[in-house]
């Protein structure tokens, strides 16, 4: 799909220029430039124009997740976005309702969708107050009917669905509302962070805990939503869409993660799903024990009906046959452990530099997708050993020294590895006994939700038997 001139396009900061600008390595794969894509990468970061080559190569590295959206020019103000209609599913939270509207840019138009509330009077009166449209449920039908009641209701091009706990930080409608000028792009989410106002050192363990690394924050890094990439997902707090992409909505049968179901829906149907932490809204999140403990537990019950729906595609780990034989190596605390891991990271290098062998440096560029592959391979066994797989450790645990060690050295290392990722300022302890439970109560909900589907299918890992994302055909 032709992108627009002053669309501009910018390198993933986690991709690398080899061989001369010939190669970009990273991700996971190697992707060679033809000479004439090679110069218009040279010129990255900048706008597409309307040249053919450009259009071109602009839209298979978009496509392919190295390269990320970029403006010379900074994003549209709120108020100049006047084509798109918020959609606000609630249940009983008037209060918080009129504290979203009062936070979004004046004259946009809004939808209130009433999930059957207990007092619908007062939500009633807040909408019109607001001037805001309301449509009631006389029953409560859960977020993904209430979604789809609002998104029937809109008569502009695009929808944001904000959840009525969320306040918008400025700036966040222009940077997102932009991304949307890609045909190809369907849907875009913005950066969900705690609300403002908690000191430094201050609250409990669990809101300190959340504020830096709540399950609704995806991170600090721009990047198109893939299946098993590094954002894989989209939480429904705040969401812009383009109506004409959303074909039905969201999927009325599940209580929980028809977020994640329409996200991959829409890159099944090969449309773009893009994360803009650029644009940020504040969540209240809960953080008393028991409420989040439950809510935790709760996002763990919608991997089974995933499961059901996208075969894979929720798998907690994703190995191939080398990185298994790593993972053992790494597991099995033996004396032949160590040789057995160095021979399995070289014997992988070397046949990637085979087939590599047209790059300049094919063994240098073997050798970082195979460290990387490594590091993946390292932190899936330590996050399942910890998070999804916690019961089978568990028993492990006590059945064996090594399962003990194993287990323990995975939480540790795990959680200390999180803490300095997401640069929280909580204590080192604190953080990791917070996020072993956090890890727990999820765990708990995906088991509980796999055991009442009667299906292991949320539970099991994906093997990959090829290198296929390495084989980079030329651009």
């Amino acid at each position: 799909m032709t992108l627009p001139a002053d669309f501009g396009v910018a390198l993933s900061s986690t991709v690398h220029v080899c061989d001369g600008g010939r190669s970009l390595v990273g991700g996971g794969r190697v992707l060679r430039l033809s000479s004439s894509a090679a110069e218009v990468v040279a010129t990255f970061p900048s706008a597409v124009g309307g040249g053919q080559v450009a259009q071109q190569v602009a839209r298979r590295l978009l496509d392919a997740g190295v390269a990320d959206p970029w403006w010379a020019d900074p994003p549209p103000r709120d108020d100049d976005v006047g084509d798109v209609t918020v959609v606000v599913p609630t249940r009983d939270r008037a209060g918080a309702v009129a504290g979203l509207i009062a936070s979004l840019p004046p004259g946009l138009p809004v939808v209130v969708v009433d999930d059957g509330s207990t007092d619908p009077g007062s939500l009633a009166a807040v909408a019109a107050e607001h001037g805001a449209r309301l449509v009631r449920h006389p029953r409560n039908l859960g977020p993904a009917a209430a979604r789809n009641s609002g998104l029937r209701a809109v008569r502009t091009a695009y929808v944001v669905f904000c959840d009525s706990d969320v306040r918008p930080d400025p700036g966040w409608l222009g940077a997102l509302r932009r991304h949307l000028d890609d045909p190809a792009v369907a849907l875009v989410g913005p950066r969900v962070l705690g609300l403002q106002g908690l000191g430094q050192g201050a609250g409990s363990w669990v809101e300190r805990y959340e504020q830096d690394r709540s399950s609704l924050d995806l991170g600090p890094t721009p990047a198109a939503v893939r299946v098993h990439g590094a954002v894989a997902y989209l939480p429904s707090a705040c969401l812009l869409a383009r109506v004409a992409d959303l074909g039905t909505g969201f999927d009325e049968a599940m209580r929980s993660g028809e977020d994640v179901d329409l996200v991959w829906r829409l890159l099944g149907e090969g449309k773009g799903v893009r994360y803009e932490p650029a644009a940020v809204v504040r969540h209240d999140h809960r953080t008393r024990p028991r409420a989040w403990l439950a809510r935790k537990a709760f996002y763990g019950t919608s991997a089974a009906p995933l499961a059901a729906r996208h075969p894979g595609a929720v798998a907690p780990v994703v190995i191939t046959p080398w990185t298994v034989v790593w993972s053992v190596a790494l597991l099995a605390q033996r004396r032949w452990s160590a040789p057995v891991a160095v021979l399995a990271l070289a014997g992988t290098t070397a046949s990637l530099a085979r087939r590599l062998e047209d790059s300049e440096r094919p063994a240098r560029a073997a050798a970082v997708l195979a460290l990387e592959g490594a590091v993946a391979s390292t932190w899936q066994v330590g996050a399942g050993l910890t998070r999804h797989y916690w019961p089978l450790g568990l028993v492990w645990a006590l059945r064996s020294g090594r399962g003990r060690r194993a287990v323990l050295v995975a939480a540790a290392a795990e959680g200390l590895a999180d803490r300095r990722r997401v640069r929280s300022g909580l204590g080192v302890v604190p953080y990791v006994l917070v996020h072993r439970l956090d890890d727990l109560a999820y765990g708990s909900g995906v088991w509980w939700g796999a055991l009442r589907a009667r299906s292991p299918r949320a539970l099991l890992p994906v093997l990959r038997r090829g290198r296929r994302r390495t084989a980079g055909s030329a651009v």
